[in-house]
């Protein structure tokens, strides 16, 4: 009885950890070959802090964490090197007022942090905000003319 109870655990600790397991850090050495030659494009200029591989949905994407001009900048790429997404810290005044404001109402009475926007084949589709409220963190999001959106980015 105790053994079998410890194979279950085993078991269980296995499907935890696979599941958790679906994005992993990397070395740009393991980059394919179109996904280093759209980093080395994208990050012109920029340093480079991590890099990481997931699967989701059986299509494997790279995310490339990265630094320009002193912000955050996060680029998602595709196993073919097609750039899927990007997301880039931008300062909260430089939005448009409808998006100023309709990321106020969503943050309510919490505190507006980082702000990114996000950008997918190549146009803006959101604006995204760290929001802390009672010491918990969460993000909000609204489009780019400040409207709640339908789904999530």
């Amino acid at each position: 009885m105790l053994q079998s109870n410890a194979i279950m655990i085993i078991l269980a600790l296995g499907v935890v950890s696979s599941a958790s397991s679906q994005e992993k850090k990397i070395q740009r050495a393991d980059l394919p070959a179109a996904v280093e030659q759209t980093l080395k494009a994208q990050s012109a200029g920029a340093t480079v802090q991590g890099l990481s591989m997931e699967t989701e949905k059986g299509h494997t994407y790279y995310e490339a964490e990265m630094t320009v001009a002193g912000h955050g900048r996060d680029v998602l790429i595709d196993e073919t090197g097609a750039v899927v997404e990007v997301e880039e810290e931008v300062m909260f005044d430089s939005l448009p007022t409808a998006a100023q404001e309709g990321l106020k109402a969503k943050a309510g009475k919490g505190k507006i942090g980082k702000i990114e926007s996000v950008t997918k084949g190549g146009k803006l589709v959101a604006y995204e905000a760290h929001v802390v409220t009672n010491g918990k963190k969460s993000e909000v999001q609204v489009g780019p003319d400040g409207k709640p959106l339908d789904a999530e980015e």
